[in-house]
């Protein structure tokens, strides 16, 4: 084992490498003693060869100190006496490094806060306008039908009032112009309805991106009330007419007589697979439907044998995939393209009474109401979640009430012969 040798300044001594040189003589490994609260504490330095290149590094930098590593020695033991003389400042080298990277940490916290502070300055700073305009090419990218319906909210109703405003500075009262301008312009209840719901989905998809961290002001806006539903229907007619439009697209024309013939909404038609269908009973099971509960329905001999003359999958199989052979996310545009062929929506203005993939399941419910089936009976077929959601089709049921009130009065008139045959008899 090396021997250390004393230098010639207090406090400093060494040892040397057995073979590596340093200049002309042998490479030298420095450290420094003394005493601290009467303990004796040696730390030592490194080696001159490691110091010298670590020289030249900070010359680079114009930090260089000039200094030999014994020198550097010296100056270090002799600041660590002074500090331990004023009582201030490191005493050790080990307090001084630890100081030193307690000030890098500090230091590199200080430049990551302010580094984070400008960034959430600059996304608190960029316009409603341009979020929307990353908004709607990812709506268009992703194939959303309605963007030309967006746009034009966009253009004519927000932008006037919060393009330019940053979304963090956007209120509830920015909303409420919103809705006042349309509202005054004699926009639809359910126009304004759309254009918060855009407003929302734009913040929505900014909070996704990391664009914005704050709340949603649209959550604070009380919605116009408007009954949108729909109230058109088709007659059976026109359900004839339009089945046979599709016969040119036969896994449409199926879906589309599904609905009709079972009141199915497209997204369980989506889903039915083969293990679902009992075509030996006639029955489909309908499971995780929109109102959470799994319910049974039953097909009519024409849906029936249109699926008899499919060729049959697996049970986990889909009945209706789409051309890759994953789930159908919505109805073909042969549908609508029999729609308008037909001319079943033309010179209609509002929605409600348009003709679209779920009149179908509507015409479904109208036929069985117009037809004397009880509303409870047909809540159960449609999966409502409340008879309230049925009672939509209460004004289809004229001819049933009548024949209620008139088989009542019969039953009265029957139960007034009674009693005067018993008047009699006594």
């Amino acid at each position: 084992m090396a021997t250390w040798t004393n230098s010639k300044h207090d406090g400093v001594r060494y040892r040397e490498h057995p073979t590596r040189k340093h200049g002309v003589r042998k490479d030298r490994y420095y450290s420094i003693r003394y005493y601290v609260d009467g303990k004796r504490i040696e730390e030592s330095l490194g080696w001159e060869t490691d110091w010298h290149q670590a020289e030249l590094a900070r010359k680079e930098k114009g930090e260089a100190t000039g200094r030999s590593l014994e020198q550097e020695a010296v100056v270090r033991r002799a600041d660590l006496l002074a500090n331990q003389e004023n009582g201030a400042g490191p005493r050790t080298l080990s307090e001084k490094k630890a100081l030193k990277e307690a000030e890098e940490r500090a230091r590199k916290e200080k430049e990551e806060a302010e580094a984070l502070a400008r960034a959430e300055a600059e996304r608190k700073a960029v316009p409603y306008n341009d979020i929307w305009g990353r908004y709607i090419d990812q709506c268009k990218a992703d194939g959303k039908k309605s963007t030309d319906r967006e746009e034009s909210l966009h253009t004519h109703w927000v932008k006037p009032v919060i393009g330019n405003r940053p979304l963090s500075e956007i209120a509830p009262i920015h909303l409420e112009k919103i809705k006042s301008n349309m509202s005054k312009s004699g926009a639809a209840p359910r126009s304004i309805h759309y254009a918060l719901a855009v407003i929302r989905q734009v913040f929505n998809y900014a909070s996704r991106e990391g664009l914005y961290g704050g709340d949603n002001p649209t959550g604070k806006i009380k919605k116009p009330k408007a009954d949108n539903r729909r109230m058109r229907f088709l007659t059976q007619k026109e359900a004839e007419n339009l089945l046979k439009e599709l016969e040119s697209a036969p896994n449409s024309r199926r879906i589309t007589l599904l609905s009709l013939h079972c009141g199915l909404r497209f997204g369980e038609i989506a889903a039915l697979t083969w293990g679902d269908i009992d075509l030996d009973r006639g029955a489909l099971c309908i499971r995780n439907p929109k109102n959470g509960s799994t319910r049974h329905t039953y097909l009519t001999d024409a849906a029936r044998a249109e699926l008899l003359e499919m060729e049959p999958g697996g049970k986990s199989d889909l009945v209706f995939p789409d051309r890759k052979g994953n789930r159908r996310h919505q109805m073909s545009d042969a549908f609508d393209r029999a729609v308008k062929r037909l001319g079943l929506n033309d010179g209609v203005q509002d929605d409600r009474q348009k003709v679209v993939f779920h009149t179908c399941r509507h015409s479904f419910a109208s036929w069985l109401v117009e037809g004397g089936t009880g509303l409870f009976t047909v809540r159960e077929l449609l999966g409502h979640k409340s008879l309230a959601m049925t009672e939509r089709y209460s004004h289809l049921q004229p001819d049933t009430l009548r024949r209620a009130v008139k088989e009542l009065d019969q039953r009265l008139q029957a139960d007034k012969i009674i009693d005067l045959t018993h008047d009699k008899t006594l």
